[in-house]
């Protein structure tokens, strides 16, 4: 029987009197995490050591805290405005001061990129592993409570719990821990009335817990992503990977920047037609031969994805994703061959008919599978030897016409009944996101099915519904740097340093492989760094593999399309040089023709040795300033003075990194010296209208001179 707790330490006292003092504590990733929760199961071990607590979950979310304290002072109003009071999780405070009590441990299978990068406890006890892995793990380490934020309605039979943004791990947990013995596992649910409230899969009985927490102190701010800017770069990226995805068939994305603007380009490629062949036009210098036939989007798109992201949802509002997808085979299969329609009508019967759908002689399990799909009016029933549809008596044989015309007349103008046009395992975005989601109507609550990533990330569960769902599909990822191979990092580095963890790119890359019509794409930023220390993306051969050789598919920079599937090595090597940084192509075609990977006479070709960010900027800039490729597609909850001081101190944060440019600098901005009085809005924002120190009258004198030459500002 399911308990409800006022506290969160009640809920540990009974999780101890339960189950003793050796706890292996198993959470969601990111939103579904139960902080109050998780905190006071931390508080108790921390004063008793005799407890033995071990966390296990995946990217622990965190406010961002400012690198200094000019940062702090733009910062720290937009942090409190958009975080609110948001309850920090006292686990990756312990881990960030290094206090971290003994007798706790924290294992983490997939972080923040780059968060974890100086901490020796959280690299030493990560876990690195397949997303569909993840409950088969957490059962084999011994997870024995599994707690669990949920959204919660009430309803004429009691409450009723949604696992909302994380339906992902939960019910593959629970069902792998209590297949056996139940005895020596509780799952504990934390209510939060402002999460969104998702149906289907997610929607669960109070039951399947053994206790649930609600208080209306916990009800703390939602841990919202605040929308990312996109760079040129990065819509140039975007803009090729929209070209190779295919109308009536199946995306998947990822969150951050380059999500948000591949999401957008699929949008413009939709509502904007003309502008989108423009600018692949114009970023265009060597054809890749993988591109999709460039049309809108009439059929529209259906997604099947680990991540439900903010620009998904925008994707659905735009017309692009709307394509529905039923589970039933064979309804499945004869809409992807076009013999029937979403519609309820005579080809509709017919087909049902002549697949077996709809047996000569209904029972009454083939009369309800009927009126789940919408094939039948909810109205019919079987009434003796007949049926009844509003009074009317028919005879129960569908083969009579006199009952086919009935019910034609009854589902005039109806259509198909339960499709989805998202299944998805997990989400997190922004404020207005989560709003959304909060506000759907029956409508889009039919559309969007939050779901096991035992689904959503491979075909074992039901290989053929899910081929027939997911054609055409174009998995979208990204990753850090490729080899000449094609072998692709994107969790950690050759050292062994984990920057982020595998999640489900593997699982996807592989399904793609596996799926007929599926491709795999990774997006690869073609540099990182900035001035001197520019290093290429597209390197020989690195220490570290996420994605091995034998399953490259697509890769993608803001420099082009390589299609690397099926072809030789060195055909692959020409490829990836085409669509490197022009600054690192020759050394790369060095390295390959020394190897022996390439023949000695190549050389690369004249259209692909102009790339470089200064053609970029360039191919993209008319639609920048007119508007169509905007920093924020998505929105922002940043001011227009936040979004500009934060774009210059990026900048001089930048300059910084480069000495004798930054002293260059420092003595221009002296030289000309702005107006304080025309720069007072921005230099009052972040308190540095009476800079402190020298080092804040240096920062001073730069940002007048950057707000002076974006147009903010005259020289006096």
């Amino acid at each position: 029987m399911t308990r409800m707790f006022e506290t969160a330490e009640a809920c540990v006292d009974h999780t101890i009197a339960t189950l003793g003092k050796q706890i292996r504590l198993g959470a969601p990733l990111g939103l579904g995490k139960p902080v109050q929760l998780m905190n006071a199961f931390f508080r108790r071990a921390a004063l008793d050591p005799e407890i033995d607590l071990h966390i296990y979950t995946a990217l622990s979310l965190e406010v961002p805290k400012p690198a200094s304290h000019i940062e702090a002072e733009l910062a720290g109003p937009i942090v409190e405005r958009l975080f609110g009071d948001y309850e920090p999780l006292a686990y990756m405070e312990a881990l960030r001061a290094g206090n971290m009590p003994a007798n706790i441990q924290v294992s983490e299978l997939y972080f923040k990129a780059g968060s974890m990068k100086g901490l020796p406890s959280a690299q030493q006890n990560y876990i690195s592993s397949n997303y569909t892995h993840i409950a088969r793990d957490m059962a084999a380490a011994g997870v024995n409570v599994l707690v669990q934020l949920v959204a919660a309605r009430d309803t004429d039979v009691g409450l009723s719990l949604s696992l909302s943004c994380n339906p992902d791990v939960a019910l593959d947990v629970i069902r792998l821990r209590r297949g056996g013995d139940q005895d020596g596992f509780l799952c504990f649910a934390q209510v939060h009335r402002d999460l969104p409230f998702m149906r289907h899969d997610a929607e669960v009985p109070a039951s399947l817990f053994d206790g649930v927490v609600e208080n209306a102190d916990y009800h703390r701010t939602l841990f919202a992503v605040p929308n990312a800017a996109i760079p040129a770069a990065d819509y140039a990226t975007a803009l090729n990977v929209s070209s190779l995805v295919v109308d009536g068939g199946t995306l998947q994305i990822g969150i951050g920047a380059l999500g948000d603007a591949v999401a957008h380009a699929c949008i413009l490629r939709h509502r904007h037609h003309d502008a989108w062949r423009e600018l692949l036009q114009n970023l265009t210098r060597i054809d890749s031969g993988c591109a999709a036939e460039p049309t809108v989007f009439s059929e529209g798109l259906y997604v099947s994805t680990e991540m439900f992201v903010n620009g998904m949802l925008h994707l659905m509002e735009a017309g692009v994703v709307k394509r529905r997808v039923f589970d039933q085979l064979a309804l499945q299969r004869g809409l992807n061959d076009g013999v029937i329609s979403t519609a309820i009508d005579a080809a509709m019967l017919d087909y049902a008919r002549a697949c077996g759908l709809m047996p000569r002689l209904l029972d009454e399990a083939a009369l309800a599978e009927l009126c789940h799909w919408g094939l039948v009016p909810e109205a019919l029933v079987i009434a003796g030897d007949g049926l009844k549809l509003h009074g009317e008596r028919l005879c129960n044989d569908m083969e009579d016409p006199d009952t086919r015309s009935a019910l034609l007349r009854a589902t005039a103008g109806t259509e198909l009944r339960h499709g989805r046009v998202l299944h998805g395992g997990f989400f997190l975005g922004p404020r207005d996101f989560y709003q959304k989601l909060r506000d759907l109507d029956e409508a889009g609550h039919e559309k969007i099915c939050m779901t096991s990533v035992q689904r959503t990330n491979q075909l074992l569960l039901n290989y053929p519904l899910y081929c027939a769902q997911r054609r055409h599909a174009r998995f979208i990822n990204t990753g850090m740097m490729v080899s000449l191979s094609g072998a692709v990092t994107s969790d950690a580095l050759e050292d062994g340093t984990v920057i982020s963890g595998v999640g489900g790119q593997y699982n996807f890359v592989a399904m793609a492989h596996d799926l007929p019509g599926a491709r795999s794409i990774l997006c690869i930023r073609a540099t990182r760094g900035k001035g001197k220390h520019v290093q290429s993306n597209i390197v020989p051969h690195y220490g570290h593999t996420t994605i091995p050789r034998h399953l490259r598919d697509i890769i993608v920079t803001e420099y082009g399309i390589a299609d690397l599937r099926g072809q030789s090595d060195a055909e692959i090597i020409r490829r990836l040089i085409a669509i490197a940084d022009s600054r690192f192509q020759q050394e790369l075609t060095d390295w390959a023709i020394e190897h022996g990977k390439l023949p000695e006479d190549y050389e690369i070709p004249a259209a692909a040795r102009d790339n470089t960010p200064y053609r970029i900027a360039s191919a993209l800039s008319s639609h920048i300033a007119d508007g169509l490729l905007p920093s924020y597609p998505f929105g922002t909850q940043l001011t227009a003075e936040e979004l500009t001081l934060s774009a210059s101190l990026r900048r001089i944060k930048a300059l910084s990194e480069e000495p004798a440019h930054f002293l260059k600098e420092i003595v221009r901005a002296l030289l000309h010296r702005g107006d304080k009085e025309a720069a007072r809005p921005w230099l009052e924002r972040i308190h540095l209208m009476h800079p402190d120190s020298s080092k804040e009258f240096i920062v001073q004198q730069l940002l007048m001179m950057e707000l002076e030459e974006h147009g903010l500002l005259k020289v006096r």
